[in-house]
């Protein structure tokens, strides 16, 4: 059987925001969003990156340079708590990203999912079964029990060992993205 080149593929990328923030962040640092969009489309031929994330009133100008930076936003109704005295947002995607990869699925040949979480395995083994899944995006080295079969299996990237080329550097024209929900 002829092995198609990658770029005859139609490659989607379907990114869990809050999962890859908090797991870059919990490393000390910051991914440049717009070098993850570029080394997406380069190394991988991602047409489409889905990024999945909770709205919060006032992060407009985030949403904005995040759809510039060539992302395809799906918006997440957010719930505020209180914790220990301190407010919290919350907005959980996952239901979103398994709903949007199934809508799209037609549309691509292959899939890209960026998350470590646990919660996406019936997605990921479903797309494996049916020769979809490209890769596995995980932002550390710590994601779940429940993805390491696809370790031995080639799928996964590791976020945090691509550090030196992703992260956000401190210059005068950088920009920060505090906010991910």
């Amino acid at each position: 059987m002829k092995q198609i080149p990658m770029k005859k593929y139609v490659v989607y990328a379907f990114i869990d925001s809050q999962n890859l923030n908090l797991g870059i962040k919990s490393q000390g640092w910051k991914l440049d969003w717009k070098k993850f969009r570029q080394y997406l489309r380069n190394k991988y031929f991602v047409t489409k990156a889905y990024l999945f994330i909770g709205h919060v009133a006032g992060n407009e100008s985030l949403y904005s340079f995040l759809q510039e930076s060539g992302y395809l936003l799906i918006f997440k109704p957010t719930l505020e708590h209180n914790s220990q005295g301190k407010v919290k947002i919350k907005g959980n995607v996952d239901a979103e990203l398994v709903l949007h990869s199934m809508i799209q699925y037609k549309n691509y040949n292959k899939a890209i999912i960026v998350s470590g979480d646990g919660d996406f395995h019936c997605l990921i083994e479903y797309l494996e079964r049916k020769d979809k899944l490209l890769k596995i995006f995980a932002p550390t080295k710590h994601f779940s029990s429940l993805l390491r079969k696809f370790n031995s299996k080639n799928y996964i990237i590791r976020l945090d060992l691509l550090r030196n080329s992703l992260e956000e550097k401190k210059d005068w024209h950088s920009r920060s993205v505090e906010t991910l929900g």
